[in-house]
This record gives C-alpha cells, sequence and structure tokens, in this order.
C-alpha cells in the first residue's frame, strides 16, 4: 500500500473543494481500495463523501426516478418505488456481488467501478488502460470473458457493472455537479465511453465533477421489466452475458421497447436493432426469437470468447420471452 492522505467532507462544497485539489472521491470503497491493494491505483488523497445529503430515492416532476449517488445497492434493490416502478433495476442489484458488498457499494461507486480484467488489475502486464501506449495483453492471452461489442486495438475489457445495464436499457442520465457549483445532466450512454483512443478515460467526467444522482425517466404504463444474467456460477461471478429488458405492451402490442446487454461490450451494450423489431409487433415465440438474431450484430470475437455471440442471442431471446410472455 503506497502512503495517501484522507479526508472526510462534511458537506458537499467542502468535497468540491478537496475533489479541485486534486482528491479522489470515495463512498463504500469496495472497488477503489482493491485497486489500492493491487497498486493499480495509487490516489495522493481521498475524499470520503459519505456524509453528503444524495442518500434519497425520489420520484421525479414527470413521473421517472432519482437515485441518489450514495444510495447503498442494498437500499436501492429493496426501495418500494424502486421494485414497482423499475423491477429491472432492483433484480440487477440483486444479482450484483455478495450481500456483505451490496450494503457498501453505492450507486454512484457502481457505474464507476473499473473493469475486472485480470491484466488490467495485473500491474506486470501490458494495460492501456492502466498504463496508455503499453498495449493490451488480453487481446493475445486468454479472453473468455472479454468484450466482443464496442471493442477497440486498444482494449478488449468488458464494464462489469450489472445495474449499468438496466440503466442504459432504461435510458437513464447521470447527475453531475462542478467544482464551480454548476449542475448538468449527461445520458447514460454518453457518460461511459468506449475505449478508442484515450482507454484510460473511461467516464465523460470533467475534472473534479462529483456524481450525485442517476436519474430514470418516465416510461409509459403499464411497464414489465427484468434482467437475466448468465455466469458461470450461481452467486459472486461477473456476467459472462446479461440481458436487461423493459416492455410497454398495450392493446396486445408492444408500444416501446428498451433492451440491453451486460458481459458482452466495452461498456452495457444498448440493442437498437433489437427494440426496433420489437416496436408494433404482438409478443410471441417467433417475434422473440427474430428479435434476439440481432443482439450481436457488429460483434468482433476474440480466439477464447467466440461462444459470446450465440450466449447472447439467447440470453437476450430468453429474457424477452420471460418479460414479454408469449401466446
Amino acid at each position: 500500500m503506497y502512503p495517501f492522505s484522507f479526508t472526510k467532507a462534511s458537506d458537499t462544497a467542502e468535497a468540491l473543494n478537496a475533489g479541485r485539489r486534486g482528491g479522489r472521491y470515495i463512498a463504500g470503497g469496495t472497488t477503489l481500495v482493491d485497486l489500492m491493494r493491487e497498486t493499480v491505483e495509487r490516489p495522493e488523497t481521498l475524499v470520503d463523501i459519505s456524509a453528503l445529503p444524495l442518500r434519497e430515492v425520489t420520484v421525479t416532476e414527470r413521473g421517472g426516478l432519482r437515485i441518489g449517488a450514495l444510495v447503498r445497492m442494498a437500499e436501492a434493490a429493496a426501495h418500494a418505488k424502486v421494485r414497482t416502478l423499475y423491477p429491472v433495476i432492483s433484480e440487477a442489484l440483486e444479482l450484483s456481488a455478495s450481500a456483505q458488498l451490496r450494503n457498501m457499494a453505492t450507486i454512484g461507486g457502481n457505474i464507476m467501478q473499473r473493469t475486472r480484467c485480470t491484466y488490467f488489475r495485473d500491474v506486470s502486464a501490458d494495460c492501456n488502460k492502466r498504463d496508455p501506449g503499453s498495449g493490451c495483453a488480453a487481446r493475445g492471452g486468454f479472453n473468455r470473458t472479454h468484450a466482443i461489442l464496442g471493442t477497440s486495438e486498444s482494449c478488449v475489457a468488458t464494464h462489469p457493472s450489472d445495474v449499468a445495464v438496466a440503466f442504459a436499457a432504461l435510458e437513464a442520465s447521470v447527475r453531475l455537479l462542478g467544482p464551480d457549483g454548476t449542475e448538468r445532466s449527461i445520458p447514460f450512454a454518453d457518460f461511459l465511453l468506449r475505449p478508442g483512443s484515450t482507454p484510460h478515460r473511461e467516464q465523460a467526467l470533467r475534472k473534479s465533477e462529483l456524481i450525485t444522482a442517476v436519474e430514470i425517466p418516465a416510461l409509459p404504463r403499464p411497464l414489465k421489466s427484468g434482467y437475466l444474467k448468465v455466469r458461470d456460477r450461481q452467486s459472486y461471478e461477473f456476467a459472462l452475458t446479461s440481458a436487461a429488458v423493459a416492455l410497454h405492451i398495450r392493446g396486445g402490442v408492444i408500444r416501446e421497447a428498451k433492451v440491453a446487454a451486460g458481459g458482452v461490450g466495452t461498456v452495457p451494450w444498448k440493442l437498437p436493432a433489437v427494440e426496433q423489431h420489437l416496436i408494433g409487433e404482438r409478443p410471441s415465440q417467433s417475434l422473440w426469437a427474430e428479435a434476439a438474431q440481432r443482439a450481436a450484430d457488429g460483434a468482433r470475437p476474440l480466439e477464447h470468447n467466440r461462444f459470446k455471440a450465440e450466449l447472447l442471442k439467447r440470453t437476450v431471446e430468453r429474457q424477452l420471452r420471460i418479460v414479454g410472455g408469449t401466446k
């Protein structure tokens, strides 16, 4: 462990001032502390923001939902409004990590977590995320769990968050507060960055910005939704593939479809081709199968993860069937 200083912010202004001076924000610490132990991250200053008033789940004026950045994963999963309005979020959270971690980890920290790529966490391996320009050991190494969508020559690591897949499907936005007090909102699809020429830059955050909440827009009712996670073991394991699905079916016709996949992309992967194939159609076994065939469009499998393209299609089809039902 490398030496670092630690300060606890008592209010938002104090946190932003510390961030402006180069401090790294920390709340539950379930990700950053691990990276510090492995010497992947070496922050000089940690700013504890756990005392800030960002712990509420509220319904927005238009009927959406705002989840404070410091709401614990377990609290969000159990919240009555989350479970009622967007069960896909509750299910994604409950399938994440372990109960102990969900009791500590926050929503803001969850979407900020870094990849679990073994080469990223092995400081002796080449990794452009950790050491820009060094190369990507995963491309020629063992890449069974790596991405097949959104990859580049510089990085093929997957984003590990489950709830981020639900947020991507629901077209959520991230609310941010800058060090000068300026607030802004950014679509979730733009918040997490694909690894182009700067794979070490993973979020569209400006210097010292603080995540204050994730906001889910109001969607037509009734809305059925759910999350399916396929993994090597039943618990405490990251997804090989996953699917977040939300469907608005009225008069026997699909009026709205929101679908995203996890475990296969460098970021949570929205599936617009699947969505477009569903809208205006009547639920049926054949429709789910036809739509799911578009889930892996654009996939670029590596040597050891070619199975993911077919597994993704099957995962999406199964979750469409679970959420949408059949006749």
